[in-house]
């Protein structure tokens, strides 16, 4: 870790960027590495993890250290690789990123279960006047300490659909209950 934040801090000093950037990192490794960089007195400007309703694993820690050490947060893979989509909600398309083998979602990954849970959240974001995806992208956002998120959008009709989004950024608290309750499902 030493050597890759002095690696890092060369690049911001040689003028090759501007600040550093992390990714993935948990939150004890994010904290050395923050250490590291303030004691090379390199700025650390944002933090991208993979985060969405499916994958939550930086709830527990690292959005606190992240707020708490001033530093952004830009999620990746908001839509789960599309599964946070109403793409999958009748089998896998044969142009889908889990029909590819050699892709990062896999066929065993559309899970009877996730897509019940898929079908379920498409219901509530029907209800909301949006496409699952904008309700997953918004879902991403609520937290404040989420600056932003990276969409691997194929077209620009989904750019401008997930842009959308922001026509409904508020959820109820009910709402809010009813997603955690069908994302925690087993």
């Amino acid at each position: 870790l030493e050597e890759t934040m002095t690696a890092l801090d060369h690049i911001v000093r040689e003028g090759k960027a501007l600040y550093v950037g992390l990714s993935n990192y948990d939150h004890i490794q994010t904290a050395k590495a923050v250490k590291i960089l303030n004691e090379l007195g390199t700025p650390i400007l944002i933090h991208q993890p993979k985060y969405n309703m499916f994958n939550r694993w930086i709830e527990s820690d690292l959005l606190d250290l992240l707020e708490d050490k001033g530093i952004g947060c830009i999620s990746f893979s908001p839509l789960a690789q599309g599964m946070l989509t109403d793409k999958y909600i009748n089998g896998i398309p044969a142009n889908s990123r889990a029909a590819n083998e050699h892709g990062f979602l896999q066929p065993d990954e559309i899970t009877k279960s996730s897509v019940n849970k898929i079908k379920k959240l498409n219901q509530i974001a029907l209800n909301r006047s949006q496409t699952l995806a904008q309700l997953a992208l918004v879902w991403n956002l609520r937290n404040n300490a989420m600056t932003s998120v990276l969409i691997g959008a194929r077209s620009v009709q989904q750019i401008e659909e997930n842009v959308r989004c922001i026509d409904n950024l508020n959820f109820t608290e009910e709402e809010l209950n009813v997603i955690n309750e069908i994302i925690s499902e087993e």
